[in-house]
């Protein structure tokens, strides 16, 4: 049976509420889809024995889910406590007059809830190759894909994308009509975009294997 889509608006909680530059938060589901799908690196927040750890991580996602994925070994995807995942792009500074005024253009999501540990085998499997044409489409299937033994290897939690935030920023500083527009000083936004450059082959790499289309045709365009 396949599950109901997730509600267009995102629900507002105590933890999703926008208490400040609230012209800044959105509801909109769209908007959370459109920053994870743009990024491909998020860091999970985690209480570890105690103590509060951050970690990077690679992911992917469907409808209804987050995948993130790692080591066995790794303390921090344990699955079944409360976790924290943000993702952020940086889209340039804001240079405004004043040093106060002064910021960044960004978009950013966060989201809640409590990690679990996938363990059906075609769900973990189903999990990876999302996570894999997350990050660079095509290579799951160009790829050797996970052996039994590799799987094992592998922890992947799933984290539920119901609760969510998101937050953007963009535009101009905001001082340009105070007294600081007096001072005669410049303005503006200092703009950041990622391009992906040219593949580099392994050294070890026998020089006639090709460059496949599916990577190198991101060559030139922009990430994020």
């Amino acid at each position: 049976m396949t599950p109901e889509p997730l509600p267009a608006a995102l629900p507002e909680t105590d933890r999703t509420r926008h208490r400040r530059l609230r012209e800044q938060g959105s509801l909109d589901r769209a908007e959370l889809n459109a920053i994870l799908d743009a990024g491909f690196v998020c860091h999970l927040g985690v209480v570890v024995e105690g103590r509060p750890m951050v970690v990077p991580t690679v992911y992917g996602r469907d409808e209804r889910q987050l995948y993130l994925h790692g080591s066995v070994a790794s303390r921090s995807l344990a699955g079944g406590t409360p976790v924290c995942v943000t993702v952020t792009h940086v889209d340039g500074l804001v240079l405004a007059r004043s040093v106060f005024e002064h910021g960044v253009n960004y978009r950013s999501a966060m989201i809640h809830g409590e990690a679990r540990k996938v363990t059906d085998p075609e769900e973990k499997l189903a999990g990876l190759r999302r996570l894999t044409e997350h990050a660079t489409p095509g290579q799951w299937t160009y790829a050797r894909q996970p052996s039994r033994k590799e799987l094992a290897a592998t922890t992947l939690l799933a984290l539920s994308l119901e609760e969510a935030s998101v937050k953007i920023r963009t535009g101009a500083p905001d001082d340009g009509e105070g007294p600081d527009a007096e001072l005669g000083l410049w303005a503006g936004n200092l703009p950041l975009t990622s391009v992906w450059s040219a593949p580099v082959p392994d050294p070890l790499l026998p020089p006639d294997v090709p460059v496949p289309g599916h990577i190198a045709r991101r060559e030139g365009t922009r990430h994020g």
